[in-house]
């Protein structure tokens, strides 16, 4: 039985996705919630909130966030064969294979449904569209799966502490690009959903952490 979890997520996605297609009253949440940051910021007038949603934005982005995944990769793999694990070189594989997967979930995703963006514009013949939110995507799985894999390398406190700054780090992306006006709240919503359903997927085909990361001694 799947956890009560993946479940609610597929039924916010499958949800969500419907309204997005359908111009369903959902959508009345997304200008409502956009109206909201807009008084909020107009009131707090401030250069450094702003530069700080830029920069929360960006951590979205493919090269920041496939970086950080495609290392992470390559240290978990350095730290494992330092610990005599036989498959050592599995995480490389693995985030390779993820940043490969992103945009194959994303792009077709923007094309079908080919939605506007909060400013209203009409899509151009170059552009995909803004649901879901591939930066939050991007976000949510790079440095999900990177947590992943480097963190069965490590003791659990520093694996707890990875996992925590992992979690909080596409949140911080989704609400970046809602204070900037670069997506509605829904398609960030979705690109929470999307990885939500993806990660733990990737988890359970991993193979068991190495002796030295399933101790509960401390990092």
């Amino acid at each position: 039985m799947l956890p009560a979890a993946l479940v609610v997520q597929g039924l916010v996605l499958v949800s969500v996705s419907w309204q997005v297609a359908a111009d369903g009253p959902l959508l009345g949440l997304d200008r409502r919630i956009r109206q909201s940051v807009h008084s909020l910021r107009h009131g707090l007038s401030s250069s450094p909130v702003d530069r700080l949603g830029e920069l929360l934005s960006d951590l979205g982005g493919s090269l920041p966030a496939g970086s950080v995944l495609l290392g992470a990769g390559a240290l978990a793999a350095w730290r494992a064969r330092r610990a005599g694990v036989r498959r050592w070189w599995l995480p490389m594989p693995v985030a390779a294979l993820t940043a490969g997967l992103i945009p194959l979930l994303v792009v077709p995703a923007k094309a079908g449904f080919a939605r506007p963006g909060p400013l209203g514009l009409p899509l151009t013949p170059e552009q995909w569209g803004w649901y879901p939110s591939g930066h939050t995507v991007t976000a949510s799985i790079a440095y999900g799966v990177a947590a992943l894999l480097l963190g069965r390398t490590l003791g659990t406190r520093a694996r707890r502490l990875l996992y925590g700054v992992a979690a909080l780090l596409p949140v911080g992306v989704g609400l970046g690009l809602l204070w900037c006006d670069y997506h509605w709240f829904l398609d960030v919503v979705a690109g929470w959903c999307i990885a939500g359903l993806l990660v733990p997927g990737v988890s359970r085909l991993l193979p068991g952490a190495p002796e030295r990361a399933t101790t509960d001694r401390e990092d």
